[in-house]
């Protein structure tokens, strides 16, 4: 069984940057990812990273976000740099135990994080 532990959202300016930390206890996970969710809106793929350390972006992140793994440590991060107000979403950090030819799919993963919320003001 695998919990999920996240920090670092918080309210930042235009341009500005963020790192989102997931800590992960228990059962080693194969893929994490993120994802997010706006009001209103349906939850959104942001980004993922295997264990061997592929990695994979929505298009609307590439070049602002990057995703990295501590293995030693089985955490996750998520460096938002770049931030613009559409960025704005309670961002969920999840867990895979299974091998997948997509990590896009929320339903790869087994284990939710509860969310931290970022905000970003114009």
């Amino acid at each position: 069984q695998v919990q999920l532990v996240e920090s670092g959202g918080g309210l930042v300016q235009a341009g500005g940057s963020l790192r989102l930390s997931c800590a992960a206890s228990g059962r080693t996970s194969y893929a994490m990812g993120w994802f997010r969710q706006a009001p209103g809106k349906e939850r959104e793929f942001v980004a993922a990273i295997t264990w061997p350390g592929s990695t994979d972006y929505v298009d609307s992140v590439k070049g602002r976000f990057t995703i990295a793994r501590d293995n030693a440590k089985n955490t996750v991060y998520l460096q938002m740099n770049s931030l613009k107000p559409e960025d704005t979403a309670v961002y969920y950090c999840a867990a895979s135990t299974s091998l997948s030819p997509d990590y896009s799919d929320y339903k790869t993963y087994d284990t939710w994080g509860q969310g931290t919320q970022v905000t970003v003001s114009s």
